[in-house]
């Protein structure tokens, strides 16, 4: 059955996402989420800062005899460009700062992370993962007609993350992850969960044409609970403790580190601004800029109106699309025409393949449980 079309009267967010609800007033479960799950355990004012005050104290403490305190992956976007200004200039932390290069880096990208680590006198680790091995993992993602293209690349950050924090034995791991711009999450049914590994490895089982020798795999067990609970390594989201307003730290950004600001969130990377620019809302009516804008309207940063007039245009230039087909079609070393075959073929979801959504959904729902996660994705 066809569900007439509605959107959010509050934010943007619509029935694109076929789980979404309205309540009597029309305003989304997205937005009543917010202020059920977020407001009430978010403050970014002095009280965040106190907070924020004793944490970088202990990770200050605990790393007084060690070349590093803190573990920061630099992908050159806005937000870990702008913790790593604030851990050096403003906290006076010692971050390790690494970057995974899984191929697909923009020349934007590389600039702004060169200039970042120019200016504020750090050294950057950089770990680049095979390209044979991604390049067939990627597109064993595209023969598999699934919508979450950008798992290869995204499970590499992940878990080389995890990596360094291990090799280093650094205990705390600086996260941009941050509710003032990324409070409404991707639905499971736009984006399923990059670390089931039982998902992704049957992908490249019937689709992969090599062995992923070096690709660096981690569970989610491992993830989320043997480094927190074993280990003693924390994942710590100081964006959430302090103002975050994304016209201020574009401005603070540039005029410090004559950094440049990207069309959209996630676009550092050329393979994500072809896949959340293009693939996603032509191929599976998926527009990302929708949960983006949204966490702006709910943390009172932009309008509704502004947001409404931002997606009635295409996140893709349609004059240059031709070209982003070309540039994707050669790094892959296939043809346009069996690249463009992909996107006609029929779309498939994970659940047309083995997976373990059941044990994420439930993990989920025992954090939340908890009080260890704010809320069960949807």
């Amino acid at each position: 059955m066809t569900r007439n079309y509605q959107i959010c009267t509050e934010c943007i967010m619509d029935t694109s996402d076929p789980s979404i609800t309205f309540d009597e007033k029309g305003v989304c479960h997205h937005c009543s989420d917010f202020n059920k799950y977020v407001k009430p355990n978010w403050h970014p004012d002095s009280n965040g800062r106190k907070e924020l005050e004793k944490i970088v104290e202990k990770i200050k403490i605990d790393g007084r005899k060690r070349d590093f305190d803190c573990l920061l992956g630099m992908s050159g976007g806005m937000d870990s460009s702008y913790m790593l200004h604030m851990a050096v200039n403003e906290w006076g932390l010692k971050p390790l700062v690494f970057h995974v290069d899984a191929g697909w880096n923009s020349e934007l990208a590389v600039k702004n992370i060169e200039c970042m680590v120019e200016k504020l006198k750090v050294d950057l680790y950089t770990e680049v993962i095979n390209w044979e091995e991604i390049k067939d993992f990627q597109l064993a993602f595209f023969k598999s007609g699934i919508r979450e293209l950008d798992i290869p690349q995204d499970h590499a950050f992940i878990a080389m993350v995890d990596k360094f924090a291990e090799k280093y034995k650094i205990k705390y791991i600086l996260n941009g992850g941050n509710f003032s711009t990324e409070c409404v999450m991707p639905p499971r049914e736009w984006l399923y969960y990059g670390t089931d590994i039982k998902f992704i490895k049957d992908i490249h089982g019937k689709f992969g044409t090599i062995p992923l020798k070096t690709y660096p795999f981690v569970s989610v067990l491992k993830h989320k609970l043997y480094l927190k609970y074993l280990k003693g390594i924390q994942n710590i989201k100081p964006l959430n403790y302090v103002p975050y307003i994304k016209k201020d730290v574009v401005r603070i950004l540039a005029d410090n580190y004559d950094w440049r600001e990207y069309p959209q969130k996630h676009f550092e990377s050329r393979f994500t601004k072809f896949f959340e620019g293009y693939w996603l809302p032509e191929k599976f009516g998926i527009d990302m800029r929708r949960i983006q804008l949204s966490s702006l309207i709910l943390t009172g940063q932009i309008s509704r109106n502004e947001a409404l007039s931002i997606v009635e245009k295409p996140a893709y230039n349609p004059e240059k699309i031709a070209e982003e087909f070309e540039y994707i079609a050669k790094k892959l070393n296939i043809s346009v025409d069996e690249l463009r075959s992909y996107f006609n073929a029929p779309n498939k979801t994970f659940r047309d393949y083995k997976n373990s959504e059941w044990f994420f959904v439930l993990g989920a729902r025992i954090m939340k449980a908890a009080g260890l996660e704010r809320a069960v994705r949807r």
